[in-house]
């Protein structure tokens, strides 16, 4: 929240960020004072100025666009000196999400978050947890030829992802894993001998990496979520299927980060009672 200032004190807010904004534009007092149609002696003027004075309406909306800032951050009504378009396409993006084991931009947004704890609701079973068989009989269809070299890289860095100092939570449906489990829906067709050492490496990633990797169940019957990832503080992206749409201002981070944590409470299975879930589903699977 910023501070209410007085007429006097916010006049000399106002020269103050007037001539800093200049001097970072790289620009001299007449070059502004022509583009925004006054002389040179009225901006120096104003800017010299040791009264209660501030520009009026139509002066301080051209300075505002001569100099790339907003009015608003000039009279000391915000400390982002960005105008309010390029703000709002700071906090909110939208990338177009590739049908592929590598996608540049997710990594580039892990790289980033790199010491941060990762939260993340998968479409399906995390990437990062799947056997290279099990990415195999996923992505072929879409990688055709390159699967091998693509599963190779893609390998690459998610060993990157675990040696980044990050804690990642996985909040998982109960159903999803079910499905996967019984081979049914979107797992449809998938061989047993595959899903069953699929299993078996996600319990044996859990035993190798936790507390770093913690997996939770949540009932989508009692709190739905659709695929999200929480990148620490800095960044909130939801997956659409065919782009992300990525949050980095602060109130909708935390939103999203709340929203994780509910998954969290709400899990019917917790990441301690995970390896017992998975040996249950192994044993289901005779």
């Amino acid at each position: 929240m910023i501070e209410r200032l007085d007429k006097r004190a916010r006049a000399g807010l106002f020269r103050a960020r007037t001539a800093r904004a200049i001097t970072e534009a790289g620009l001299s007092q007449a070059a502004v004072a022509r583009a925004v149609g006054v002389s040179r002696s009225t901006l120096s003027q104003l800017l010299r100025s040791e009264a209660a004075r501030l520009p009026g309406a139509q002066l301080l909306g051209d300075l505002a666009g001569a100099l790339g800032v907003s009015a608003d951050w000039l009279l000391g009504l915000t400390d982002r000196p960005e105008r309010a378009a390029q703000l709002a396409q700071a906090a909110m993006s939208i990338t177009q999400a590739e049908r592929a084991l590598i996608d540049d931009q997710i990594f580039a947004w892990h790289q980033e978050a790199a010491g941060y704890k990762i939260r993340h609701v998968p479409a399906t079973l995390p990437d990062m947890l799947k056997t290279p068989e099990m990415l195999h009989w996923e992505y072929a269809p879409h990688l055709g030829k390159t699967t091998a070299q693509a599963i190779g890289a893609a390998q690459d860095r998610l060993d990157w992802m675990r040696g980044s100092g990050s804690d990642y939570e996985i909040a998982l449906p109960l159903d999803e894993l079910a499905a996967f489990a019984g081979g049914t829906g979107y797992y449809a067709g998938l061989p047993e001998a595959l899903r069953r050492e699929q299993l078996g490496w996600m319990g044996e990633l859990h035993r190798q990496f936790y507390p770093q990797l913690r997996i939770f169940l949540f009932d989508q019957r009692r709190m739905f979520s659709a695929p999200v990832t929480v990148f620490g503080p800095l960044l909130a992206v939801l997956y659409m299927g065919s782009s992300h749409l990525a949050f980095r201002d602060k109130e909708r981070v935390q939103a999203i980060t709340g929203h994780f944590d509910g998954l969290v409470r709400a899990a019917r299975v917790d990441a301690r009672e995970w390896p017992e879930h998975v040996a249950e589903l192994l044993r289901g699977l005779g």
